[in-house]
């Protein structure tokens, strides 16, 4: 199979990210999304295994069809992302409404009760 792929934090999952996700799905394509292994701080407050049933719930079906999957990408200081001539790949940006786009995880975050 192949796979669109999603690298983030997802802290946490919201709806602009799963209007995101769902723009490719709707296309056909597979998504791979590689979570971020984020240490718990304020702006991580989802441990790995949280974050991966919020996309479980969100896009239960899918998952069980395998058209979604949930990796682990190290969180390593990445500079910018390289690829050589021609890999197959292409790389894009998926522009949403000015709604969607709006839709901040840190408003989010800074509404909800972690204690």
């Amino acid at each position: 199979m192949q796979y669109s792929v999603f690298i983030g934090r997802y802290q946490p999952l919201h709806d602009g990210h799963k209007k995101l996700i769902q723009t490719v799905l709707d296309e056909g394509k597979n998504v791979l999304v590689f979570l971020r292994d984020t240490g718990i701080d304020e702006k991580n407050p989802f441990n790995f295994a949280q974050r991966v049933k919020m996309f479980n719930e969100a896009f239960s079906q899918e998952v069980l069809d395998g058209r979604v999957r949930v990796e682990m990408f190290p969180d390593v200081d990445i500079e910018e992302i390289c690829y050589g001539r021609k890999v197959g790949w292409e790389i894009r940006q998926i522009s949403l409404d000015l709604e969607t786009e709006s839709i901040s995880a840190t408003k989010i975050r800074e509404g909800m009760d972690l204690c």
